[in-house]
């Protein structure tokens, strides 16, 4: 047989070239064996060599030995996808590429599939299922770009900042102070130079400033489990700058290809402004720099440069920023900054020094593609501060021709920044500079000490921590993540663990199945993450406890580890007021569980040692700013919330209730007072829309101060709840007893929190009284004497405001006639809470005594040795400590302690009958009305749930404004009659003000029960008082029916801020916001479009001006505003709860200061704009 007829031979079985050798029935018998041995001697067989490549012979002949061994065939081989190459390209070439980042607020920014515009998204709360979910992009483009985006980075500030880099190195930073996916530019790149060796290749945020009597960051948990008890541990570490002067602010470095190091900072004259400094001096193509990162350190700056060479650099760099030496009576904010960079060259070595088990010949191993500089930080709080470091990952993908069965891996290399020892000088050589005088001694010196590399079987795409420093998070391209230790890089939360729970994975909840990924962002809790798939969609993966049945009971210990590991979860990023809304999804599938929300709350008051008790006589400004509180109650309220127009658990109506109390308190504050920093003076109550929101506050609260009472007399004349009270063995029944709509308005006054804020709301509602009567005097006064004016001219400028003076109309309306006199209301609760704070003194102080008495009479007890005062001391925090219970117990709803019974007893027996028989003896200052406060009807606080009421909302369709407190529309796409409703209720409001008629005025009413007739009014003027300018709509604030005669002879000059003339002073708001978005420079396109234009505005105030045509003019202003709408008006829901805000801006200073105050929801979490639509 020749050897052409040997390879041909070859190349049909199935030992050919392809080293498959699939079929091995040939060698099962011995006969085959000897023919193949037989061949070993044929001739012609030196020549195989030519017709096989030795090279693509499995020689190992993994396939046979899997066939022989049974386990069958070999699985075909899964290569990379082309996307992910270019992903790895991408990182190989610059180390800023990050298209996906979540800020601490919330908002995910994405660069889209055009490379041209970002998609801004969030999770939220769908308010129908109330599952979480991942939104819909809202999209926002510049008005000009040369070069596609290529990286996202937020600032840490409260508001955050995102800053958008180019391909040229060009930088837009956008703020988002509004809404999560609502931005607009600070800083635009017009000015920046394009020029490729201006790309950037690693940028820094500085962090915040910490204050100088806490310069220290705190690390709560882990949770120490000891059998039936528990604990939480706290790290204090310190903490180092650089930091912004101004501690609100941060500032962005950014470091070039060409080895330039920029400093992007906002003045105190909120200017944009930047300096730069050269950190290397590129001169050939070698020197360039390809990746960079930078940390703070010991207030300074590490930075950590790779260069093209592939030398790794370390570079620290100092900033002063100039400030100069002032008086201390003036402000820090009003002095310029001129900082200056000063850098200092570390260490260098080169980044390529291959380990013993790594080829040398890879060239795709030879490549950088993360880099991550990592500050100086102790490993535990008690031990000394551990060196900076430089992180380096070299990811590999093996190449479609490569004949073996391998997986990406990646390589990552490590260095210490490690300070040598100064090298000690001969003697003469001390001897001789002490002769000329220049003796010093020799700096200490800096090297780069490699430590062993570490090798991961996956492909990283993205590399941050988390910890502070202390924990590294790596993603890979599987859709895995890892979190290791810094310090030795073992992989941390693995195991399941039953006594010491740093982290939910540690407590059996897992990340859903990874699907492939290029690019992934982590949440601030790193509890979920974000990550870029294949085809360039953006998925939302959380943890979640695996569950057959959602219902099934947990085992006590299961149930104590979820707990455990929630509380250390939110609490990490709730002391640092950043989003933890991911953790409310993750705890979301536990909130039907009976007393889950109350347990994990009691977890996070013990571990933040949050303040609940507020029974002592103490401020209300300190209960306002508790923000832990604010948490604890945002909690309970999330939990609690079950959807739209579906009733609440009773803890969440609770909370809700107590969120509502703190943020009118908030807003008529902030209105009441003029804003700090202003040129001018400035009084936001000179604003009418200011006035209008301070209203519908106004009411809200005088709601909510009509329902407690009617709920308080109520127990008045329940006989069971008086022989409750009698008999102590009973009291511990009133609970249960009670139901919810009953109980918590008690709970709401005996807690001392809640009862503190409504103390602090009657007297901002006492001093609105005063502001509406000064100027309902005011402005009779003027009208008067315009009135008696005979100059034309003169009695021009006496005329007063028009709109303020509506405004001001409708605010005394509001206090005029009360269900309840707040000041009244005001007397019953400071009885109340000096009757619950002798209680506590008397029953704890005594109990205070004896367990001292008890530690003394012990022979060894530390308390036998103490002095008097000591004794006093301790003996003051177990009292403390015995209230903050006992308050805590009433906060998540359970029975008020046993000192509370006689309170309670005399509430009912003396203290409101008195309250009764007071009313009804000064009958002629104000009579209470006991029948009007049972019939009375409160939409605004939306307490009542039972189905019919539930249903009558549900199809009315309106919802509350949380900001102005009154009733808004909401909009059914696709039908006829939700034309005028989509014009942010324009014209319905100028219908309601042209008709005169008090039975048309009853019918537009959203309320669907019986309401009094002496309250009609007050509910129509909270629904003539919407804002239809500042819904998006045209339009003058409407009038009251009372008011209506009063000011006939006031005719309107012109709309107020945001109706859509262009008034001076004024902005226009015609088209839903549109018009002050395509102001600014770039577009940003939310979910959803805009409202009317100015022509319909116009429609609008002709009709205002016309009450002969009210009718036809509206019905021609509903047409010609759904054929030029192009959307619906924005709505501004909360993610976390689901509140309704209307999405309003106004450019007038006073109505500007108090909308900022409304960055947040009153439950703390982030707004979304969505479209006003039923969801």
């Amino acid at each position: 047989m020749s050897a052409q007829d040997m390879s041909l031979l070859m190349e049909d079985h199935p030992m050919g070239v392809d080293g498959g050798m699939g079929d091995i029935d040939v060698m099962h018998g011995l006969d085959d064996m000897e023919v193949l041995g037989a061949m070993d001697g044929m001739d012609g067989m030196d020549g195989m060599g030519s017709a096989m490549a030795l090279d693509d012979v499995d020689l190992f002949g993994d396939s046979v030995m899997d066939d022989t061994l049974g386990v069958g065939p070999s699985s075909p081989r899964s290569f990379p996808s082309r996307q992910l190459l270019q992903r790895l390209d991408e990182l190989r070439t610059s180390g800023c590429c990050q298209a996906v980042a979540w800020s601490r607020q919330g908002t995910i920014a994405s660069v889209a599939k055009d490379a041209v515009s970002i998609d801004l998204r969030c999770i939220r709360c769908r308010p129908d299922t109330t599952e979480w979910e991942l939104s819909e992009p809202a999209a926002w483009s510049p008005s000009s770009s040369s070069a596609p985006f290529v990286h996202l980075a937020w600032s840490p500030t409260a508001n955050p900042d995102l800053a958008v880099l180019d391909a040229h190195g060009r930088i837009t930073v956008l703020s988002f102070s509004i809404a999560n996916n609502q931005p607009y530019p600070v800083r635009r790149w017009e000015s920046d130079v394009v020029d490729d060796l201006h790309a950037v290749v690693g940028c820094y945020w500085l962090p915040l400033g910490m204050a100088q009597n806490k310069p220290y960051y705190i690390s709560h948990g882990p949770a120490i489990i000891n059998q039936s008890e528990h604990r939480y541990e706290h790290q204090f570490y310190q903490a180092f700058g650089p930091w912004h002067p101004n501690p609100a602010k941060s500032a962005l470095l950014c470091v070039t290809t060409n080895g330039s190091l920029k400093l992007l900072f906002t003045a105190n004259s909120q200017r944009h402004e930047e300096t730069a400094i050269e950190l290397e001096s590129v001169t050939s193509s070698d020197e360039l720099i390809t990746h960079a990162s930078l940390c703070s350190d010991k207030n300074t700056l590490l930075i950590a440069l790779a260069t093209a060479s592939k030398q790794l650099r370390i570079v620290r760099v100092g900033i002063r920023w100039g400030e100069p030496q002032v008086d201390k009576q003036v402000l820090p904010g009003s002095v310029p900054l001129r900082p200056s960079l000063r850098e200092s060259h570390v260490a260098v070595t080169s980044w390529l020094q291959h380990g013993p088990g790594e080829a040398a010949l890879d060239v795709p191993m030879a490549q950088l593609s993360h880099i991550e500089m990592l500050p100086s930080v102790p490993a535990v709080q008690t031990q000394p501060m551990s060196p900076a470091a430089v992180l380096i990952a070299r990811s590999y993908i093996p190449q479609d021709g490569s004949p073996y069965h391998q997986n990406g891996q990646s390589i990552i290399d490590r260095w210490e920044v490690v300070n040598d020892q100064p090298q000690t000088l001969h003697p003469a050589f001390e001897q001789l500079g002490s002769r000329n005088g220049a003796a010093s001694a020799p700096p200490t010196t800096a090297r780069l000490r490699r430590l062993d590399p570490i090798l991961l079987p996956k492909v990283v795409v993205t590399v941050t921590t988390t910890r502070f420093g202390r924990v590294l998070c790596f993603a890979f391209s599987d859709g895995t993540v890892q979190y290791r230790d810094r310090f030795n890089m073992n992989e941390l939360y693995t195991e399941h663990n039953t006594n010491s729970i740093m982290h939910p994975l540690q407590a059996g909840f897992r990340f859903d199945s990874g699907v492939p990924c290029l690019q992934v962002a982590f949440s601030p809790s790193k509890c979920s993450f974000v990550q870029i798939c294949d085809d360039s969609t953006v998925k939302w993966v959380k943890l979640q406890y695996p569950m057959d049945d959602p219902n099934a009971e947990l085992q006590p210990a299961d149930q104590k580890s979820v707990l455990l590991a929630l509380t250390v979860a939110s609490s990490a990023v709730a002391v640092n007021q950043a989003a933890c809304d991911d953790v409310l999804a993750i705890a979301r599938p536990f909130a039907h569980r009976p007393e889950f929300a109350n347990a994990w709350v009691r977890e996070m008051v013990n571990m933040l040692k949050v303040t609940v008790d507020y029974s002592e006589e103490t401020h209300h400004d300190q209960l306002v700013r508790n923000t832990l509180l604010q948490h604890c109650f945002s909690v309970i309220n999330h939990l609690g919330y079950r959807g739209d127009f579906r009733a609440r658990s009773p803890s969440g109506k609770f909370a809700m209730l107590a969120l509502g109390l703190r943020n009118i308190f908030v807003v008529i504050t902030v209105a009441s007072n003029t804003a700090i920093g202003f040129k001018e003076k400035l009084n936001p109550l000179d604003d009418p829309q200011v006035v209008h929101a301070v209203a519908g506050c106004t009411q809200w609260g005088l709601s909510l101060f009509a329902w407690l009472m009617d709920a308080l007399l109520d127990l008045v004349s329940d006989k069971e709840v008086k022989a409750i009270l009698s008999d102590p063995k009973r009291f511990p029944e009133l609970v249960r007893h009670l139901p919810p709509h009953r109980y918590i308005p008690l709970q709401m006054v005996l807690c001392s929190s809640t009862r503190g804020l409504l103390l602090a709301a009657c007297r901002r509602l006492m001093h609105v009284e005063t502001v509406s009567s000064r100027a309902t005097q005011y402005y009779e006064t003027r009208i008067q004497q315009q009135q008696q004016a005979q100059d034309p001219s003169a009695a021009a400028a006496l005329r007063p405001h028009p709109q303020l003076y509506q405004a001001y109309q409708r605010l005394a309306l509001s206090v005029s006639d009360p269900l309840v006199k707040v000041s009244d209301l005001e007397h019953v609760l400071s009885e109340l809470a000096s009757d619950i704070h002798s209680a506590y003194k008397a029953t704890l102080s005594g109990l205070g005594a004896a367990k001292m008495r008890a530690a003394q009479s012990q022979q060894h007890a530390p308390a036998a040795n103490m002095t008097e005062q000591q004794q006093q001391q301790i003996s003051e925090q177990l009292i403390k400590k015995a209230q903050a219970h006992f308050e805590l117990d009433m906060l998540l709803g359970g029975n008020p302690p046993p000192m509370f019974r006689e309170v309670l007893l005399k509430l009912v027996t003396a203290t409101l009958p008195a309250f009764l028989r007071d009313e009804q003896q000064n009958h002629h200052h104000h009579k209470t009305d006991r029948a009007a406060l049972y019939l009375a009807n409160h939409p605004l606080l939306e307490v009542h749930d039972d189905p019919r009421t539930l249903a009558t909302r549900r199809a009315a369709g309106t919802y509350v404004d949380v900001f102005k407190r009154c009733e808004i529309p909401v909009v059914v796409v696709g039908t006829r009659s939700s034309s005028t409703a989509m014009q942010g209720g324009a014209a319905a409001a100028a219908n309601n003000n042209n008709n005169n008629n008090n039975s048309s005025l009853s019918t537009t009413t959203s309320s669907a029960t019986t309401v009094p007739a002496k309250r009609k009014a007050a509910a129509v003027a909270n629904n003539n008082g919407e804002d239809a300018a500042s819904r998006g709509g045209g339009g003058n604030p409407p009038t009251t029916a009372t008011a209506t005669a009063t000011a006939a002879t006031i005719t309107p000059a012109s709309a107020p801020a945001g109706s859509g003339n262009n008034n001076e002073n004024d902005v226009n708001e015609g088209n839903g916001m549109a018009h002050w978005r395509l102001a600014i420079q770039g577009t940003w396109t939310g979910i959803g479009g805009g409202g009317g234009d100015n022509n319909n505005n116009k429609i609008n105030n002709n009709n205002n001006n016309n009450n002969n045509n009210n009718n036809n003019n509206n019905n021609n202003n509903n047409n010609n505003n759904n054929s030029n709408n192009s959307g619906c008006p924005q709505w501004r829901r909360c993610v976390r709860c689901a509140a309704v805000m209307e999405d309003i801006w106004s450019g007038k200073p006073g109505y500007h200061f108090l909308l900022t105050q409304q960055r947040k929801c009153l439950c703390g979490g982030s707004w979304a704009t969505v479209p006003r639509r039923r969801v």
